[in-house]
Order: C-alpha cells, then sequence, then structure tokens
C-alpha cells in the first residue's frame, strides 16, 4: 500500500482497480501563496491568510521574510503577518533552498530592507536564472552585486533609499517572476513601477495573477493587455484572503480521471479563477477529456480512450509535465509547445520527461520548447522513475503508476517542495 514517504527509498505504487468518483481538494495555491507572503509582510499591520500552502517553497520564503523582520504567527491552518509597513527593519543572509519563485520576489523585496541583504539558495538555484532579475533592478537604481557566476545567486542587494520606482522597458525574460516581484513591491515605492514588455512576455498568465491579486488588495493596477502594466504607490492595508486550492496541485487528480475511463474527479475552484493552470483542462478536453464547469468546482470525466493532439502549453507550464504523462496514455502522436521554460525549472524538465518517458517505451523527441511523444512503441515491463529533485516529475510519474503496474518513484519525498500530502491524496484514489 502507498504510504506517505519519509525516506528518500524508492516508493512501489499501486493501480486502481477500476473508475472512481471523488472531491479532492489539494492544499492551497503556492503561487497565490508567496504572493500574498510578499504583501502580507510588507503591508501595514496584521493580515491572515486562509489555508496557505505549507511547503518547502512557503515555509522557506515566510522563514526569509521573517528573517528581515515581518513576524508571523501560525493559528491552525491560518498564518497572521505582522507586516513591516513598507520596510524591513533589518537585513541579513537569507537561504531559499531549491524555490525559484522565492528567491526571485527576494531579490527585489530585499531592496526595501534598511540593511544589506544577501539572498542564496541550494546548488541547483545558484545554476537557474537570476542575472535578468538583478539587471532589472539595477536600472530603477537598486544596488546588487552577484557573487555568484555569472549574476547568479547568491546576490547581495543594498538597501534602496529612496526607494522611487520608476518605468521599465522589458523584452523577453526567461521567467515572468522578475516582473511580478517587481510589480508587488512596487505599492511601496514613491512613484510606482511601470514596465513597459517590448516583447510577448513570458508566461503572461502569471503576470495576470500578480496584477489581479495585487488589484483585489487594494493597489492601483492599470494594465494594457498585458504588455504595459502600472501598478501605483500607497502601500496596502492589511488583509484577510482565503487562499484557493492549487490548479498546478489539482491537475494530477484532473488528469488521473482523464486517464481512466468513466473516471470522475473534483476539485473545489471555481472556474473563475485566474490560476493559470486551469488552462491545462482546455488541454485536457483536446485530448478527449470532459470537463464540467461551475462557480464552486471543476470535475473531470475520463472518456474511453485518450487520442493524442498538438497542444499548446505556453500559458500553464507547471502543468505541462503531467499532460505529457497523460500523452504518453493516449492513442496516437502528440506534441506539446510552449516550453521554454521547462528548461529552467527545478531540473531541464523537458530532459527529465524524455529520458523518464523513454523508459515506458515511448518514443519521445526533445525539441529546445516542445516534446513530441509517440505511446505506440510502449510497453509493460516495470521502471523505477528518477525524478530528478523535482516535485512535478515525481507526481507526474506517481499518477502515471495509477494505470501501468511495477512503477517505482525515486525519491517520493521530494513532493514536499508543493505538496507534502501529495501520497496521501494518491492512496484515496486507490483505495475509494
Amino acid at each position: 500500500m502507498d504510504q506517505p514517504p519519509t525516506e528518500r527509498d524508492p516508493l512501489h505504487l499501486e493501480t486502481v482497480s477500476g473508475r472512481f468518483d471523488l472531491e479532492l481538494a489539494p492544499p492551497g495555491s503556492k503561487s497565490l501563496t508567496n504572493r500574498a507572503l510578499l504583501l502580507a509582510a510588507l503591508a501595514n499591520g496584521r493580515s491572515v491568510l486562509r489555508a496557505p500552502l505549507v511547503s518547502a517553497d512557503t515555509s522557506g520564503l515566510l522563514e526569509a521574510l521573517g528573517q528581515l523582520g515581518a513576524s508571523c504567527m501560525i493559528d491552525g491552518s491560518d498564518w497572521h503577518l505582522a507586516g513591516v509597513g513598507g520596510r524591513f527593519p533589518r537585513g541579513g543572509v537569507v537561504n531559499l533552498g531549491d524555490g525559484g519563485t522565492p528567491a526571485r520576489f527576494m531579490l527585489a523585496a530585499a531592496a526595501l530592507a534598511e540593511g544589506s541583504v544577501t539572498v542564496d539558495g541550494s546548488a541547483r538555484m545558484r545554476e537557474r536564472p537570476v542575472a535578468e532579475g538583478v539587471e532589472l533592478l539595477r536600472a530603477l537604481g537598486v544596488s546588487l552585486a552577484g557573487t555568484g557566476a555569472p549574476e547568479g545567486l547568491p546576490v547581495k542587494v543594498e538597501p534602496w533609499s529612496p526607494a522611487t520606482g520608476g518605468h521599465l522597458a522589458v523584452g523577453r525574460t526567461a521567467s515572468s517572476q522578475f516582473i511580478s516581484a517587481l510589480l508587488l513591491i512596487a505599492p511601496w515605492t514613491r512613484d510606482g513601477i511601470t514596465i513597459e514588455c517590448t516583447e510577448p512576455p513570458t508566461s503572461r498568465t502569471y503576470l495576470e495573477l500578480t496584477t489581479q491579486l495585487l488589484r483585489q488588495l487594494g493597489a492601483v493596477v492599470s494594465c494594457d493587455d498585458q504588455t504595459r502594466i502600472a501598478v501605483g504607490s500607497g502601500g496596502l492595508a492589511p488583509f484577510d484572503l482565503a487562499i484557493e486550492p492549487d490548479a498546478s496541485s489539482a491537475i494530477y487528480w484532473w488528469a488521473a480521471a482523464a486517464m481512466v475511463p468513466g473516471a470522475r474527479v473534483s476539485v473545489p475552484i471555481p472556474s473563475g479563477s485566474v490560476q493559470p493552470d486551469l488552462q491545462a483542462l482546455t488541454l485536457l478536453e483536446q485530448l478527449g477529456a470532459t470537463v464540467e464547469r461551475s462557480e464552486r468546482s471543476v470535475t473531470v470525466i475520463g472518456p474511453d480512450r485518450l487520442h493524442g493532439a498538438r497542444l499548446d502549453a505556453e500559458a500553464c507550464p507547471d502543468a505541462a509535465v503531467m499532460l505529457a504523462v497523460v500523452c504518453a496514455c493516449a492513442t496516437g502522436c502528440s506534441r506539446i509547445d510552449g516550453l521554454h521554460t521547462l528548461r529552467v525549472k527545478e531540473t531541464d524538465r523537458i530532459h527529465a520527461l524524455a529520458s523518464e518517458l523513454g523508459k515506458t517505451g515511448c518514443g519521445v523527441v526533445e525539441h529546445p520548447d516542445a516534446i513530441e511523444i509517440d505511446p505506440s512503441t510502449s510497453t509493460q515491463g516495470p521502471i523505477q522513475v528518477h525524478t530528478w529533485n523535482d516535485h512535478r516529475i515525481a507526481m507526474a510519474f506517481g499518477v502515471l503508476g495509477l494505470v501501468r503496474p511495477d512503477v517505482r518513484i525515486e525519491d517520493p519525498g521530494c513532493v514536499g517542495k508543493s505538496y507534502p500530502g501529495f501520497w496521501t491524496d494518491r492512496a484515496r484514489l486507490v483505495h475509494s
């Protein structure tokens, strides 16, 4: 029987015996939790985050903000943060581990500290791109020194005083998180921050998530089709925010339903949510699944047979790993485009997918920003999945193990980065 792993030993997975009909509520959105955490830490007064995601990434960001002076009291499943009113009272050294979003957000937040802040991360995070974020902050007048090579973590950020804000023309970046980071600190600058995108922005949907949250919490935001985004000054009042379940985690259970004929999984995320990975539902429909949307939840129903398709996952990059595994269970070839950001995630996810799907017998072709999958040569022998220290690789192949016998997952505990209870929720499907 699947057990929540506590060791790095491979986990042997049980398959489902047939169709299932469940409602599953994944933990809070990682993207929303990270954004709300930073805004609450900077707000003037005590804010409450209700049912935030508790994971390695979010806990790392919470600890780093606390080191700079934003204290937090945990009350059951809620976090109560005492905001610093736009200026962290101290500097220090903060280590965000493997957290890409927390590290990039912290580079911008550190500019609003009274003392210098050194932002660091894991060995893998030191390899991931931050140079563009460093240059954007420099263009606004922030003094930073990257001691990594080249312009990688660790980066020392000096106090930005006065924090003037300003206007930037920005080309295509490796990650939208650099732009989101600037928008999140903009209310605490003198003049606000305006971003003019001279090229279509990377992961536009995540910028929409950032601006929607800022607007919801009272910031002055103006957007011109996400090519010109302005966030005004004036700070934010403290707030009380319920964090939606994570669509990036829900995709695993929606995909599980799609892979089992007649199975149904409902997740209590309103269809009107702006979480980017909800757009993966349209791609599941292209593969043959049925999707029912309501104001309260979204339900996916598995078809008699999935069929291959050409998909564009640029709007929902975190869901792309799971979508690739679904394609490996379809009839006919598939191609997934729009994957350029996957090369610089926790691992090179395109290469990792090609390696692990290859173990199933699938034909896989890597492209710089795409992957082609031909399931016609699949075999049914036992496989051991190397997870590349990547939570999304582990979870996607954990779902594959629901329908494919003899799958073992190495380092199953790496799911703690975003979904510590993943294996427990998976067991609910197996035993339903």
